[in-house]
């Protein structure tokens, strides 16, 4: 079973913001780290808490990629069909 700290890092990985937000993702990695910890409730929700908010910031500093960006994807999708729609 992997760990909120393991899936953390796989996201940081796929944003590609530990280069250019090297704090912020160590950061959300020692939270993560917290709230897989089975301690104390009460740190932990305050560690998801605050996890949450980081991966907030670290999501808007992410570089869009053309690939990777699913309003682009929706837009060829109905251009396509509506090309189709037009040839019928």
């Amino acid at each position: 079973m992997s760990t909120v700290a393991d899936k953390i890092a796989a996201e940081l990985e796929q944003l590609r913001v530990i280069e250019s937000a090297p704090g912020l993702a160590q950061l959300a990695i020692t939270l993560a780290a917290s709230v897989d910890d089975p301690g104390n409730a009460t740190a932990q929700a305050n560690a998801a808490r605050e996890l949450r908010a980081v991966m907030a910031d670290l999501r808007k500093l992410a570089p869009v990629g053309a690939e990777d960006d699913g309003v682009i994807k929706l837009s060829k999708r109905r251009e396509e069909r509506r090309a189709r729609r037009r040839g019928a």
